[in-house]
């Protein structure tokens, strides 16, 4: 794995004072925003961008309300945001756009991820491994919902914190596929 990694520098944000540093894995950069203090069991927080929900307000998922929290979460109780690049569960924002397309027409997003021609998740998460190891991070508290980012990491997890956020009349049908169908703890 070939990784170039920046300087750290200051982020002051609405949610807190941070330091932000970038892992650039290929053409993908990856952002690491986090507290000044880590403790020695650091809150980190895995979030795969979600350009329709984090920068656009989208209500179709609950990925803003996440974020927010889990930045919230961490100003007050220290911790990491790791910010991967891997859009629309790594099938990219052309092809997030026609899984949207699809639910329009009463697929769920597994089936139209299959439609196209994924799998339910694309996400791989050695990047997280990596940027963990560099950080001298070997054990976490993990903020999520989702089974799996625990099962694909080797860190030690220490504890679970579920996030509990963003349920609108929009994305209800989106939240009960994940439980259903992806096994996320809601």
């Amino acid at each position: 794995m070939n990784i170039e990694v920046s300087k750290v520098a200051k982020l002051p944000t609405t949610h807190g004072e941070f330091l932000i540093q970038s892992f650039k894995e290929g053409i993908k950069e990856h952002l690491v925003i986090y507290t000044k203090n880590l403790p020695e069991v650091p809150n980190v927080r895995i979030h795969s961008e979600c350009l329709t929900g984090d920068a656009i307000g989208s209500i179709k998922c609950d990925c803003q309300a996440q974020l927010n929290y889990a930045l919230d979460f961490i100003n007050e109780n220290d911790g990491i945001v790791i910010y991967l690049r891997q859009e629309g569960r790594d099938i990219g924002l052309l092809n997030k756009v026609n899984a949207y397309a699809l639910q329009d027409s009463g697929l769920d997003t597994v089936e139209a991820n299959h439609q196209l021609g994924f799998k339910d998740d694309e996400r791989t998460y050695e990047i997280v491994d990596f940027i963990l190891d560099y950080l001298k991070i070997d054990k976490i508290n993990l903020l999520s919902n989702n089974p799996a980012k625990s099962s694909n990491l080797k860190v030690k997890i220490v504890n679970r914190i579920p996030i509990k956020v963003g349920k609108t009349e929009e994305n209800t049908g989106y939240l009960q596929v994940k439980k259903d169908k992806m096994d996320h703890l809601l």
